[in-house]
């Protein structure tokens, strides 16, 4: 049998030092190998003698080894390897560092004299003399070891564009780029087949899987490669979307409770919306509708409601739960931390008692005292009507709801898959499904991850809300840090709330915790793949502890009592925080990123975020939309220590989107352009097989793809649903890998 896609790399590769470090970035098949995708390709190179050659021009030379020799470096470890090399009529050489003595072993292995290679590399000019540091190399010979056979093969190696891949201190881009031509050869194009229907294909324009393979790892121009990479990303656009469609439909297979009008009993959400003390914006009606209009089919709703920060989403949830409730059915709403459930029913509880409705209005956490917890547990259990209101604590085995008709999740990005499905998957009858989220997805994200649910957006803010100033401070401007916290006070002084936020909790900790909301940014790409910016900042990012003791320093707050809040503080602390917060007795409140989501303070009128450029765009939009729920004047601060003289520098450009827009579309957008795409989703979204399913295509800048693929996959499922058809075996296969393979992925299943 010849090599398929499965073959493991080991049974055509013998080299086990690159077969360890292939494997090490998770290549271990051909099929790994030949999806494990170059992140850029460089421009045609010329060819030429040495002395042609110009410092700062990348050239491609033909030449001999004249001398090897190695030394020590003396300022630091490792070791200095220079090869003198002439073409007959000029000299150069190049120069390699390491502090690796098998690497320097294997360089002077090669590095033979009268050996004849052809290089390629950037000349500078080093002592009077051509040199070339860590050039490409190819050894030209027939003998084993040697790269290619003539000096012609290595030119065309070497002049033709070049894949450049992400490499690791074990293997380089070059020698994964080898690795992968050496496997092309060995392919039967019949052994990759295509993916993509053929009339599709053919419509497109786009390249046989294969031809596509081919032309990005070795392209001929640089128009190949890119035409390559098209083909590839519209296959990943197209079973992504075939997956979810299908996902979609077997949600409709299953059964749910129906939720209708009453006919004798009084309507449960006219009466609560005719008390709210404001009127519903267009928006919230719509979705109120539509939502009751969902719940009254026999087959499960599943709805993606995206909303700003303050648009009104509690207010959409708490009417559907009475829909379910007024039915004689069971409603439950999920809240990511302790303090945001609490808040949640303490709000819930004085709407419901305004609105003069007597429901059982139920309350469990994860720390409750063990009679308490099974008080709270007894109510659901009985299958009475009742709301529910819970953290995590609610997907544990001891949760009964026989009667459970909808659940709601709330700040969805914060709960992994598999937590929000324990409930469906354990019900005999799947429960509705409504997941909320503030955290801004553009659409053509959101088609992307949520493509097996509906989407509602509340685009409105509620009459009364006033816009929030947004500010942009550097840290090292003392006049105008004074004036921040002099306005600080004097919203104190006027009754109103101020949060201060810092990405640590103290010296000792790197940054928050993921469940107390840290997200700051790591390292940092181009779309090159280069560095934009360290790893760690210059500076050790601000702490709660360490902020807490200097603005109690400050004249600007004598005689306030600043409070605290972190991941780290155990729930009731949590909760004696924000109750102390909200009530006066500490106006100042030095957080965390705890109070990202949910957290609703109405006096709270002033937000100062200190390292805010270490933070993603759409958490800062969270941050900021903590303060201006009351109807006052409302301020955020951005506090950097980075230089924004450069407006074109990274730090300048994410505070300028973040000051200049609180459209959350837009923020949302900069932020994936900026940072990719799993920052915006949050843990549970980012970095496992959500983000690897996706290799080439980009949420944002390929929104017309994913429409496209989207129409494209409608087509298909209508002609042929369970893609049984001889033309959609491939495809039917490729959506069943990435179904299995993306459980992160899938928000319901």
């Amino acid at each position: 049998m010849g090599l398929t896609l499965d073959s493991p790399l080991s049974s055509c590769m013998t080299n086990k030092r690159r077969l360890g470090a292939l494997k090490a970035l998770g290549v271990t098949t051909v099929g790994d190998a030949l999806t494990y995708y170059p992140f850029r390709v460089t421009d045609p190179l010329p060819r030429g003698s040495i002395r042609q050659i110009k410092v700062g021009q990348k050239t491609a030379f033909a030449a001999k080894v004249r001398r090897v020799r190695t030394s020590s470096m003396n300022s630091r470890r490792g070791y200095r390897v220079e090869v003198q090399v002439d073409d007959g009529d000029a000299a150069a050489s190049f120069v390699f560092f390491s502090y690796k003595k098998h690497y320097v072993d294997w360089l002077l292995g090669k590095f033979r004299e009268k050996r004849l290679l052809v290089a390629a590399g950037e000349a500078s000019i080093y002592g009077g003399s051509l040199q070339f540091t860590h050039p490409q190399v190819l050894m030209v010979g027939q003998e084993p070891g040697m790269d290619v056979a003539t000096t012609e093969e290595g030119f065309a190696r070497l002049t033709e564009p070049q894949p450049v891949y992400h490499a690791s201190s074990r293997i380089s881009s070059e020698h994964i780029h080898e690795s992968i031509l050496g496997l092309i050869p060995l392919l039967d194009p019949d052994s990759v087949p295509d993916i993509i229907p053929e009339e599709v294909r053919k419509e497109r324009g786009l390249l046989h899987r294969f031809d596509a393979l081919k032309a990005i790892h070795k392209p001929e121009t640089t128009e190949e490669f890119w035409k390559g990479i098209d083909s590839m990303r519209s296959e990943e656009a197209l079973v992504s979307q075939t997956a979810l469609l299908q996902e979609r439909e077997k949600m409709r297979e299953s059964t749910s409770f129906i939720c209708s009008s009453p006919v004798d009993e009084e309507d449960l959400v006219q009466r609560f919306i005719q008390s709210l003390p404001f009127n519903l914006t267009a928006g919230q009606k719509e979705v109120i509708e539509r939502i009751q209009t969902d719940m009254g089919q026999a087959y499960p709703m599943s709805r993606l409601l995206q909303g700003e920060v303050g648009s009104g989403k509690t207010v959409v949830a708490l009417a559907s739960m009475l829909w379910a409730a007024q039915a004689g059915y069971q409603a439950l709403l999920v809240a990511p931390t302790q303090v945001l459930a609490q808040q949640h029913h303490e709000s819930i509880r004085a709407m419901l008692t305004q609105a003069g409705i007597d429901l059982p209005l139920v309350l469990l956490t994860g720390n409750m005292r063990l009679a308490d917890r099974r008080k709270a547990l007894a109510i659901p259990a009985s299958g009475v009507p009742c709301i529910v209101i819970a953290t995590h604590a609610a997907f544990s085995h001891s949760f009964q709801a026989p009667r459970l008709a909808l659940e709601v999740i709330d700040e969805q990005h914060r709960f992994g898959v598999e937590q929000r499905e324990t409930i469906r998957q354990a019900a005999d009858v799947i429960p509705h499904l409504l997941v909320m989220t503030a955290t801004p997805i553009p659409r053509s994200a959101a088609m992307t991850w949520f493509g097996n649910l509906d989407i509602s957006w509340l685009t409105e803010l509620p009459s009364g809300r006033k816009p929030i100033t947004s500010v942009v401070v550097r840290e090292g401007d003392g006049g105008t840090m004074g004036q921040m916290f002099l306005h600080a006070r004097k919203r104190i002084e006027a009754g109103e709330r101020v949060y201060v936020i810092c990405p640590r909790i103290d010296e000792d900790q790197a940054d928050e915790d993921p469940q107390g909301g840290g997200d700051l940014l790591s390292r940092r790409f181009d779309p090159e793949g280069l560095p934009l910016d360290s790893a760690a900042p210059s500076q050790p990012l601000h702490s709660v502890e360490e902020m807490s003791q200097r603005l109690a320093a400050l004249p600007q707050f004598q005689g306030i009592w600043i409070g605290t809040l972190t991941g780290r503080d155990d729930e009731e602390s949590k909760a004696a925080a924000m109750k102390d917060f909200a009530q006066g007795r500490a106006p100042l409140l030095v957080a965390t990123t705890v109070i990202e989501v949910g957290v609703d303070v109405p006096q709270a009128s002033c937000i100062i975020i200190f390292d805010s450029d270490h933070f993603g765009l759409s958490q800062l939009h969270q941050l900021r939309g903590r303060v201006g729920r009351g109807g006052t004047r409302s301020w955020a601060f951005f506090v950097t220590r980075a230089d924004l003289s450069d407006p074109d520098s990274l730090a300048a450009r994410r505070l300028e989107v973040v000051r200049s827009t609180t459209d959350g579309a837009e923020i949302a957008k900069a932020d994936l352009d900026l940072r990719g795409a799993g920052d915006v989703l949050g843990d549970s979204q980012s970095g496992g097989q959500a983000i690897s399913s996706f290799k080439l295509l980009r949420v944002v800048k390929d929104a017309d793809l994913i429409t496209r693929a989207r129409s494209q996959a409608e087509s298909i499922l209508r002609a042929d649903p369970a893609l049984t058809q001889a033309n959609h075996i491939q495809l039917a296969g490729a959506v069943l890998d990435f179904s299995r393979g993306s459980e992160d992925f899938l928000v319901s299943s």
